[in-house]
């Protein structure tokens, strides 16, 4: 089974910067993809980033001010969020895809992003 858990939510004003974290229960490298995905209240779900395989990619919203990475000794994935706007307010989930595993596809239990001064 895998988990994964997310932390660095958190208030933060207009303009500043965030750390997210997710920590993995299981090696990262064996997942197809690793991403962030963001829910506002009343909305959709919605990709905010993604790891796949050796690649980067991002909601255009987010391009030049958000950047994913993960650190794989520690089984963890960031997103470095600068530069954050009111409308970015939400909770931001980790999800990850392990192909092996029963489920196939977890998702973190989410850690909330305020932004407001």
């Amino acid at each position: 089974q895998v988990q994964l858990v997310e932390s660095g939510g958190g208030l933060v004003q207009p303009g500043g910067s965030l750390r997210l974290s997710c920590a993995s229960s299981v090696n990262i490298f064996g997942a197809s993809a690793m991403g962030w995905y963001r829910q506002a209240p009343g909305k959709q779900r919605v990709l905010v980033a993604v790891i796949v395989g050796g690649s980067t990619n991002y909601a255009d919203s987010v391009k030049g001010r958000f950047t994913i990475s993960r650190d794989a000794p520690k089984n963890t994935v960031y997103l470095q969020m600068n530069s954050l706007r009111r409308e970015e307010s939400a909770v931001y989930f980790c999800n990850g895809r392990f192909p092996w595993s029963s489920k196939g596809a977890y998702w973190g239990q989410g850690t909330q992003v305020t932004v407001s001064s």
